[in-house]
């Protein structure tokens, strides 16, 4: 079956750009060198790719917080197809409560399969399949990306997070969360179409939690602070360095101001919280695109870059169907939340509701909508930008009418908080080199991270937390009700699995948000699991990593093999696996 919107990209080369993109943005500050910054890496990922954009993915990346720039170069295997997965009730057994929690008992793995030219791929290197699995004590590494961590922000950044970003989004996503329950109550057809939306925001609300709890820890404020005191101490020492990057601080401060002022129109407007729906989404995509590909590569906005083009089209193509009737429930609720964050009055606020409740502009909106047809938008993506410009469907006008005040927005936020947060912390990444060298990792984007840990449990609250489970667990935990439900194949196969197989288990190794299915490895290069999760303590692995009670979660490399054998009877597909 193929994956519409799934595409594997494999990286092969890393280069450092460090030089030419500060050679780029020397000496500018706000509007020009948001230009010139974001010119330059279109500029060298547009070279990269050259004329092999089917096959040839490129992007410029932030390390240390733009102490480093390196370009990756990924080859793309874009047909991606499902081979094998369990039921929902197996990787999700036990659901929101044991989320984030161990011991745990999910079977959270699937297979895919890269294809190119309508054959699998073939290729050279991979990692086998370990049937042991790994022991106590065993090193393990994984190799993921990890989404995001900010362990090299400033504390006035921190504080932004604490107190506007993870207030906001926890107040706002709870509320939503009580809207999708009550919407999956409505029938069978309800829970399904909106299980996944519900699913990834209870994932989200939990992660902000832990977050929050972590921020408002005083030992890790005063860890920060001291740190950060620390590296000003030392610039104050160095006149050279003094000179050079001393203001840093008190101008991300400044920006922090800045966004504070304009977070609720910006994260509205311009992010399009306020329009929760996937038309919005496409609508958007649709209109600016027609737009920046008109002009010049370098001035683009950086989603539609040539280099990032071939994404945007996968999502606009994407045959993956829209279901209306959810679709209604989120719009109207962030319409909701648009009146009550900007008032009433707002002008921006009478232009989208009128004289109308968000309930009937979402119904009007999405009732006249046609964007659900693929092949109405790839026609207009590919045809003439006046037909965009001229479509009468709701959504492309919304997007029309408001796009002028979203720009703006927009335009503020990079000039004064982004370009300004960016610059600076170049600055200090420097003052950071000099202090600690390259001993402090970088933080997280989304690209390769390697790590190295133990198979190792830890102590809670005076008791031993050990680093298996097992298949027997999963059936002594088994109430036959959700979330505790297993599924119907594992009860008729319970007389032929091995009990004592181990199942989940965690290691010391240092992840976040981002590394799911990234593969855990032993020292001989075999796969012995699949990372999927974090232990509660992990939250706070966005601003440290205490080595004590972090923990990474995975299913064991025998836990997959033998649910592959003596549950699902995956008998060719478990061959292939180990090389037969």
């Amino acid at each position: 079956m193929k994956c519409p919107t799934t595409e594997v990209s494999r990286l092969e080369q890393i280069t450092d750009m460090t030089t030419e993109m500060n050679a780029a943005t020397k000496g500018l500050t706000g509007e020009a060198f948001t230009k010139a910054q974001n010119a330059m890496s279109a500029k060298i990922a547009a070279e990269c790719v050259g004329d092999k954009k089917d096959t040839v993915r490129c992007n410029v990346v932030t390390l240390y917080q733009g102490g480093k720039y390196h370009l990756y170069r990924y080859h793309r295997f874009s047909d991606v197809r499902l081979v094998w997965a369990p039921e929902d009730a197996a990787p999700n057994f036990g659901g929101d409560p044991d989320n984030f929690n161990f011991p745990r008992f999910g079977l959270d793995a699937a297979m895919l399969r890269a294809y190119e030219n309508g054959k699998p791929a073939l290729v050279k290197h991979f990692f086998p399949f370990s049937a042991n699995g790994a022991k106590v004590d065993e090193l393990v590494f994984t190799a993921g990306n990890p989404g995001r961590t900010s362990r090299l922000l400033t504390v006035s950044q921190l504080e932004t997070t604490r107190d506007v970003r993870l207030i906001s989004n926890m107040r706002r996503g709870y509320e939503l969360r009580g809207m999708l329950t009550q919407f999956r109550k409505l029938g069978t057809e309800q829970a399904r179409i909106a299980y996944n939306d519900l699913f990834f925001l209870e994932n989200g609300l939990k992660v902000a939690t832990g977050e929050l709890s972590a921020l408002q820890s005083p030992d890790l404020m005063r860890r920060k602070r001291a740190e950060e005191a620390s590296l000003k101490a030392f610039v104050a020492a160095d006149p050279k360095l003094k000179a050079e990057v001393s203001g840093a601080w008190d101008a991300i401060e400044r920006a922090q101001a800045v966004y504070r002022e304009i977070f609720r129109e910006y994260e509205a407007v311009e992010m399009g919280r306020a329009f929760n729906t996937r038309y919005f989404n496409l609508a958007r995509s649709l209109t600016r695109g027609s737009v920046e590909i008109t002009k010049p590569n370098g001035d683009r906005l950086p989603e539609f870059a040539s280099a990032r083009l071939p994404m945007v089209e996968r999502q606009l193509f994407s045959p993956a169907p829209i279901y209306p009737e959810l679709e209604k429930v989120k719009l109207e609720f962030s319409l909701t939340k648009l009146r009550e964050l900007l008032g009433t009055d707002d002008p921006f606020v009478v232009k989208i509701l009128g004289k109308e409740s968000p309930e009937q502009v979402a119904r009007r909106l999405i009732d006249g909508t046609k964007l659900g047809d693929p092949a109405l938008r790839k026609a207009l993506w590919q045809g003439d930008r006046a037909a965009i410009e001229k479509s009468d469907d709701p959504f492309l006008k919304l997007v029309r009418d408001i796009d002028e005040r979203a720009r703006a927005i927009r335009k503020r936020y990079e000039n004064e908080v982004s370009a300004v947060e960016r610059k600076n912390a170049e600055l200090v990444a420097t003052a950071r080199f000099a202090q600690l060298g390259t001993k402090v990792y970088p933080d997280a984007t989304a690209t390769l991270r390697l790590s190295f840990g133990a198979v190792q449990g830890w102590q809670e609250r005076g008791k031993s937390v050990a680093p298996f489970t097992d298949f027997a667990g999963a059936f002594n935990r088994n109430t036959g009700a959700e979330p505790y439900a297993l599924p119907a194949s594992w009860l008729a196969s319970k007389d032929k699995i091995n009990l004592a197989q181990n199942y989940n288990f965690v290691t010391s190794n240092d992840i976040i948000g981002g590394n799911s299915g990234s593969p855990m490895i032993n020292r001989n290069a075999e796969v012995v699991g699949l990372a999927f999760d974090g232990n509660v303590h992990s939250h706070g692995g966005s601003f440290w990593f205490d080595e004590k009670v972090n923990r990474t979660i995975g299913v064991t490399s025998g836990g997959i093999l033998e649910s592959l054998q003596n549950i699902y009877g995956a008998n060719e597909l478990l061959a292939e696996i180990k090389g037969k």
